[in-house]
Order: C-alpha cells, then structure tokens, then sequence
C-alpha cells in the first residue's frame, strides 16, 4: 500500500463501531493541499467527512499533533470562532496506519491566494475585514471557560517558542544558512521581557486556513490547529502579516508587490490598527521583534517539510519548493530588522 492511501476496510469497520450514526461503505480522496498532516475527503453513505492523520516516518518531536487538533476543535464547539464538528480521534495504528480524527466535511470555498482574484474590491474588504474579527473572537477566548487553560504553558512564550523551533531547525537543517544563523542571533538578543499576556493562538493564522461560505465573505471555520496552544496574541497577528511581505508570484503567495489601496485590501497598518481597536489596545510595541520572529519560525516549518520530503514523507508535492523559501523567507526577516519594519 501506497504510503499515503488508507486501508478503506478497516477504517469502515473501525467507524461503524465507533461513531454514532456513521454507515459504509466509504471512499477516501486525498487533499492535494497540506504540507503537514494529510488530509481525505472520506464519502460514506451516512454523509461527508474529512480524516485528518498524522504521516507515515520518523517524524520530529511534538510535531503532527493530530490530537491536539481534535481537542482544541472540540473545546471550541459553539464559540466565537467556527469550527466543523468533530467526530472521533483514533489513537491506534493499526487502523490506518497512524493516529487520525475524523470531522464533518464542510462545503465552502478556501482562498489560496491572498489577493482574491476574483473578487471585487468590496467583497475583498469584508473577507479581510471578518479575518480580523476572527483574530480577534480568538485572542478574547477564556480558555478556562471551553477547558483550554492546560492547553499550554503561561507565559515567556517567546523564549520558549525560540528555543524550540531552533532546536526543530537544527534537527531539519541541510545545509548552512547564513541569513537564518543572522536572525537566530538577532532574536535571542532582542526577546521582550514577558508583557503577562495569554490567549488561544492558533499557530497558523492565514487565509487559506480559514473556510468561507459559498460565494460569500462569511467565515464558517478556521482550520489545520495544529500548531495551535496558549500563548501570545501578537505572534499569530504577525505571523499573518507576514503575507503583505511575501511577494506575489511566492510559492505562498502574498500581497508585497500588489496595489492593495486598488484592490480594497487594508495595508499592514490598517489591519493590525483595527485588531487593536477591537481588542481594546492602544498599540503594539516591539514590532519588528515579533515581524523577525514570524518570518524565522515560517522559516524553520518548510525547512521540515524540505527534510521530509527528501525523506518522502511530505505530504504535498510542492514541499521541495516550499522548502527552497527556507532561506529567503530568513532574509525577509533580516531586511526588517535592518530596516526597522
């Protein structure tokens, strides 16, 4: 068996005894997006589903944290911040391979490209205008009230996001870089002292994370948690801002080298403004740091999906090239810090 096709026969009999209400027999169609954990659309006669698993291989410490997924998604039924319903988690390998949940299927559309095309001005203002409603919605959730207060360690989150996604570089790195050992150095030197805050983040906040209504600017589900904990909110506002950097024709697309002003897209300022309106603050200090830092960790995450696909682990068949942004995407972070944002 292929190593990313699943033993649809003992996945059915798995689920018929396990979720209430499902029915087989059942098909499952790979997702070609994913660089991480790999992901099938599953069709049975009860409905639509999506399974979600954790790749075949040695894989990094902590990393593909499929439970943890389940879990956050779980808590965060009925919130302000959508989710699709889950289903079930499997712990036991013998299913399909490898730990996996299964969660409804929703029918919606998913942006790819953060400069919507095929959108007009209007409607392109209201999809970043609900992204950062939702940024927002997330960063106000009590994790004590929807029983996420042991989801993460409070507090000093950046020195421990730091140390550990240099130690994930470290285990993944093929070569020498010198623009990643430059802002490696300039973020150990430069962490902010600890401010207290902490909130759900949701560890991959960007547009094609996140589920629209058919034809429409309404959200209905942020999704791929698993980089999700608690931590700081300006680490996920950051890390989204980094697509009005990344230059169009990236293979993440961005908007650094579009009008946005002509296309109805707030710029960096306007959208981090707003976040500070609704959440009730005046500003954000140390910018450039948590800029730097976004653009590092960024950096750090292809290069593992790089490692696993020399290995032929990766999910996706872009994960080489994605991989090769490892050290542009270190400069990017250099250039702000030299420039000061």
């Amino acid at each position: 068996m292929a190593a990313f096709e699943l033993d649809t026969d003992s996945l059915c009999t798995y689920l018929e005894a396990n979720v209430e209400g499902f029915k087989g027999p059942l098909t499952a169609q790979k997702f070609p997006g994913g660089q991480s954990n790999p992901t099938y659309r599953i069709d049975a006669a009860s409905g639509a589903y999506v399974l979600r698993r954790k790749p075949p291989g040695k894989l990094l410490k902590s990393a593909h944290a499929v439970d943890r997924e389940f879990r956050v998604m779980s808590a965060l039924a009925g919130s302000a911040v959508p989710v699709p319903t889950m289903r079930i988690l499997c712990d036991d390998d013998s299913v399909v391979g490898s730990m996996f949940y299964l969660m409804d299927y929703l029918d919606g559309d998913i942006f790819w490209n953060a400069a919507l095309p095929d959108h007009r001005p209007e409607q392109r203002a209201e999809i970043y205008d609900n992204m950062n409603q939702l940024l927002a919605n997330l960063h106000n959730i009590d994790v004590e009230a929807v029983g996420l207060g042991d989801y993460g360690k409070p507090g000093n989150y950046f020195e421990r996001q730091l140390s550990r996604w240099t130690k994930q570089y470290r285990a993944s790195e093929t070569q020498r870089l010198e623009s990643v050992e430059t802002l490696i150095a300039y973020l150990e030197a430069n962490l902010p002292e600890d401010d207290g805050q902490v909130c759900l983040v949701h560890g991959d906040f960007r547009l094609d994370n996140m589920m629209f209504a058919k034809g429409s600017s309404e959200l209905i589900a942020l999704l791929d948690w698993e980089l999700s904990t608690l931590g700081h909110p300006y680490a996920d506002l950051a890390y989204q801002c980094m697509q009005w950097r990344l230059p169009g024709g990236a293979a993440i697309p961005g908007l650094g080298d579009v009008d946005r002003q002509a296309l109805g897209i707030p710029s960096e300022a306007e959208y981090v403004q707003r976040y500070c309106q609704r959440r009730g603050i005046d500003g954000i200090d140390h910018w450039v740091f948590y800029l730097a830092f976004s653009f590092f960790r960024l950096s750090a995450i292809l290069q593992g999906v790089y490692k696993r696909a020399l290995e032929g682990n990766a999910s996706n068949d872009k994960a080489k090239q994605l991989g090769g942004m490892t050290g542009p995407l270190a400069q990017m972070g250099v250039d702000i810090v030299e420039g000061g944002a």
